[in-house]
């Protein structure tokens, strides 16, 4: 008798682990971000960190066809763990549930990927095991709280050979992928770039220190096994150094990406200015370690010219929520992670005709014009006043679907081999360079420079 396994009677993680062995030898070649599994399988996954944000990717997943979460790991049994385990049981997704991250790897010999949604300061230690135990990982945004951390786990990415994506989901969204690829690299409707705006304004409300139900909190040992000094500090832990990094981290990070992306480099310069001006006491008990608003000046240099973007983050007022705008010479483009705000303006020098094979195209819906533009009252329009421009909506949406999904579809699509991940980890690391500058530019009160080498992992 033959003893010679067939392809058929291989399992389907045996298969899984033979693609990753292949995956090791292409870790240099140009198609760095792809793996092969068998593309109708089902993808065994854990949830390393089951707070507000890994329930917010998790019900993501549950969307997606093929994936099947078997272990949850959370070191808040009586709360994240307990509710995201309940959530999945009326799912039937069976699983087991883990305080240690340790031993969830050594116990589990049937996942094949883990995602990560730990605080900041987790996220290399987590990130890295998984990868050595032979997984591909999603981890949430910011990458690490620090360059060394992020450092770590690029190469153990690249050691591995398995996949690694971070979680700036906007590059997965249809719509911004839509304007990256038909109207910015495509079509250039905008003309030149030359400056940037963006911002998240966060009213006071969703800014306040987060407290714990009744009878849930986790006991002293465990708090300080895991790195933290009190559940105050567990449950609001982004506003604390060694933590996380403040807004501009847990807020910024996600736009900032955007403005590296869509004009094709990293910036040459940042200068910023902040304050822990308005959560202190007698405002909060605990004076926060991270500054409550931040306001960004980057510097980029593209072709013959230098494109300067501005970007803040508050934390006390909610005036025009978040987004980002692009401005060329032109046009300019309004997009926003949020629902419905998409919109293309075109100069009023610029001829119709010019933009009118865009919208047939259907990179672009019909303009709607200005309505006639009146004086108020007995004032007389300024000569040096520009004409409102006409507008143009983008013809792409979320069709409905959370914010997160097709990210992590992205990422589940390149496990199956069905594509490349949109932010592998060299990626997720130039914006972790570029976002953690800013923290050092305000403490430093001057411009700081971006050497083309801080960017390399």
């Amino acid at each position: 008798m033959d003893n010679r396994k067939t392809v058929k009677e291989i399992d389907r993680r045996s298969f899984l682990r033979s693609t990753a062995a292949m995956g090791a030898g292409l870790a240099f070649s140009p198609i760095i971000g792809q793996a092969k599994a068998a593309s109708a399988d089902t993808i065994n996954v854990a949830l390393l960190g089951a707070g507000a944000q890994g329930q917010v990717l998790m019900n993501a997943c549950r969307n997606i066809p093929g994936i099947r979460f078997k272990a949850v790991c959370d070191i808040w049994t009586t709360y994240n763990q307990k509710r995201v385990s309940r959530t999945l049981k009326a799912y039937r997704h069976e699983h087991n549930t883990y305080v240690d991250y340790k031993e969830m790897l050594d116990k589990e010999k049937d996942l094949d990927a883990v995602i990560v949604a730990t605080p900041d300061f987790w996220h290399s230690p987590h990130t890295v095991a998984c990868l050595e135990a032979g997984l591909n990982v999603y981890c949430e945004k910011e990458m690490s709280n620090t360059l060394e951390g992020a450092k770590k786990m690029v190469e153990a990415a690249k050691k591995s050979g398995k996949l690694l994506q971070i979680g700036h989901q906007r590059r997965s969204n249809p719509r911004y992928r839509h304007v990256y690829d038909k109207l910015i690299t495509g079509a250039k409707v905008l003309g030149k770039i030359t400056t940037i705006n963006g911002q998240w304004n966060r009213s006071k409300t969703a800014c306040e220190d987060l407290g714990s139900p009744r009878n849930a909190a986790m006991d002293q040992a465990t708090l300080e096994k895991y790195g933290f000094n009190s559940m105050q500090q567990f449950r609001n832990w982004r506003w604390y150094k060694g933590l996380g990094g403040g807004p501009i981290v847990d807020l910024g990070s996600h736009q900032i990406d955007i403005y590296s992306w869509y004009l094709g480099t990293n910036p040459k310069s940042v200068m910023a200015n902040g304050g822990i001006d308005y959560w202190k006491p007698p405002v909060t008990e605990i004076a926060h370690d991270w500054y409550d608003n931040v306001m960004v000046i980057y510097e980029y240099e593209v072709g013959d010219r230098t494109v300067r973007a501005f970007y803040q983050t508050i934390t006390t007022n909610s005036s025009q929520g978040y987004f980002e705008t692009f401005m060329g010479d032109e046009g300019s483009l309004v997009i926003s992670e949020a629902a419905g705000r998409g919109i293309v303006y075109r100069e009023a020098w610029v001829p119709a005709e010019n933009w009118e094979k865009w919208v047939k195209m259907g990179f672009i819906k019909e303009p709607i014009e200005p309505e006639e533009e009146k004086s108020a009252g007995d004032a007389v329009l300024d000569v040096r006043e520009s004409p409102t421009p006409p507008s143009y909506d983008i013809p792409v949406t979320m069709e409905g679907k959370p914010y997160h999904q097709p990210h992590l579809e992205n990422f589940f699509d390149t496990i199956r081999g069905k594509a490349k991940l949109n932010c592998p980890a060299e990626i997720g690391y130039e914006t972790a360079v570029t976002v953690l500058k800013v923290n050092e530019a305000v403490e430093a009160g001057r411009k700081l420079e971006f050497k083309p080498e801080d960017f390399e992992a």
